[in-house]
């Protein structure tokens, strides 16, 4: 059974819950399962995802699920925007001058395209008019419920010899 501390390897799957994408597979550390669902990129390692538990190396819906399963369970669990990647932070959506925008990243704003802030954040454009373009700095995830189902492939009480670090998509904000 896990406990905090214990490393945990998994594999998971992410869904989204509501919506016209209701179903729609956005996260998986599974290579047959991205085959399956179109989602497959041969730029990106599809591997279990292994880490400490209670240690914050992943969202903390996932970190809560898996106390308590045995190797070889699955299970899966829905998480409200809180526990996976948070509620939409209405101060993460600015409205800039258009011809600053455009002067400073050299580009013609249009809605989608991604933009970096002077400290590094990373936003996407929802809306352009002649005078300005609002950005949206949240996660894309920010205010949905996801589902997961993750099978636990392994536990270990003790170090692996491996070093955890967040998955793409799946660690902490």
């Amino acid at each position: 059974m896990i406990e905090p501390g214990h490393i945990a390897i998994v594999h998971l799957t992410g869904r989204l819950v509501d919506g016209p994408a209701a179903g729609a597979v956005f996260e998986t550390t599974d290579v047959d399962v991205a085959l399956e669902e179109g989602i497959y990129h041969d730029t990106r390692d599809f591997k279990p995802l292994e880490f400490r538990v209670g240690e914050g190396h992943v969202l903390p819906g996932l970190d809560e699920a898996v106390l308590g399963m045995a190797d070889g369970e699955t299970k899966t669990v829905v998480l409200e925007p809180e526990s996976a990647y948070g509620t939409v932070d209405e101060s993460a959506i600015v409205t800039v001058p258009r011809e600053e925008l455009e002067a400073r990243s050299e580009t013609t704003a249009e809605v989608g395209e991604l933009v970096e802030s002077e400290t590094g954040e990373i936003g996407w454009i929802v809306d352009v008019s002649d005078e300005t373009v609002t950005i949206n700095f949240n996660h894309e995830l920010a205010g949905e419920r996801v589902e997961f189902e993750i099978k636990i492939l392994e536990t270990h009480a003790t170090e692996t010899g491996h070093d955890v670090e967040p998955a793409d998509g799946v660690g902490a904000s």
